[in-house]
């Protein structure tokens, strides 16, 4: 993979492995893991009624797929992936509603920032993540422990 460090020295990379190099850089690293955000400038654009959001099983609201779909945080549509039908990132240029919560894997994205922000650290997100989690899982989700290296089961003491 080329570098991105900002430095000046580059990889060559075989004509068999350019297309997956478009898409990834195109949509993430290769690695598979993402830095979400701590904090976002676009939080003032949220909805005040996430308390009531549509069940992650709902279809998209353009063309009725029932995978891959996103909530958006500002006005609670339900809206397909860029991977399905792209209306999620349509309703995002129409509307310049930026952030959206993923009903695959509960991620939100902001597109304002391009970035994945931590929802269960940011206390804005917080309450709609949970929402979501008991929605699709059935239970309350794990809390991340203090060191942030990996989940505790919510409530649950050693002592």
């Amino acid at each position: 993979m080329a570098n991105c460090d900002g430095s000046s020295s580059f990889t060559i990379i075989p004509e068999d492995e350019v297309a997956e190099e478009e898409l990834l850089s195109e949509y993430g690293s290769g690695s598979g893991w993402v830095e979400a955000l701590t904090s976002c400038d676009h939080l003032n654009s949220l909805s005040s009624q996430l308390s009531q959001i549509p069940t992650p099983d709902t279809p998209c609201n353009k063309c009725d797929n029932v995978v891959e779909n996103w909530l958006c945080l500002c006005c609670k549509e339900v809206l397909c992936s860029r991977f399905v039908n792209k209306h999620m990132l349509e309703h995002y240029q129409e509307q310049n509603h930026c952030l959206a919560l993923s009903y695959s894997d509960l991620s939100v994205w902001c597109f304002s920032c391009n970035a994945y922000l931590d929802a269960q650290v940011i206390v804005e997100l917080r309450p709609v993540y949970e929402i979501a989690y008991r929605m699709k899982f059935g239970e309350v989700p794990p809390v991340r422990s203090s060191s942030g290296s990996g989940n505790d089961v919510g409530g649950s003491s050693a002592s």
